[in-house]
C-alpha cells in the first residue's frame, strides 16, 4: 500500500534526522512507526468472555485490597442530597 503525506518542514527534518540515526529511509522509518503505533491498539472482537471478563476486573481491582468498605447507606439516594431531604 501506497500512503502519500504531506508534512510540514520541521516534521520532515526531524522524520529525516531520526531516519538517518537508524540508517534508512525516511520511508522506511515512517512505516515502522506506523507498525508500531498499530500494534499498540488491538482491536477486539467485539465478545466478552467470562474469563477475559475475570482477567478485566483483577487488573481494576489490583490494590484495592487496601481500601475501606463503605456502609451501603454511602449509596443511598440521602447520602448525596443530604440538604435535600
Amino acid at each position: 500500500m501506497t500512503i502519500l503525506l504531506e508534512l510540514d518542514p520541521e516534521t520532515e527534518e526531524r522524520l529525516k534526522a531520526l531516519a538517518d540515526r537508524e540508517e534508512i529511509s525516511p520511508e522506511q522509518y515512517a512505516g515502522k512507526l506506523l507498525d508500531e503505533a498499530l500494534t499498540t491498539h488491538t482491536v477486539g472482537t467485539g465478545i466478552l468472555t467470562p474469563e477475559r471478563f475475570d482477567q478485566m476486573l483483577t487488573v481494576l481491582t489490583k490494590g484495592s485490597e487496601s481500601r475501606p468498605i463503605l456502609s451501603p447507606e454511602v449509596n443511598e439516594r440521602a447520602s448525596y442530597y443530604e440538604d435535600r431531604l
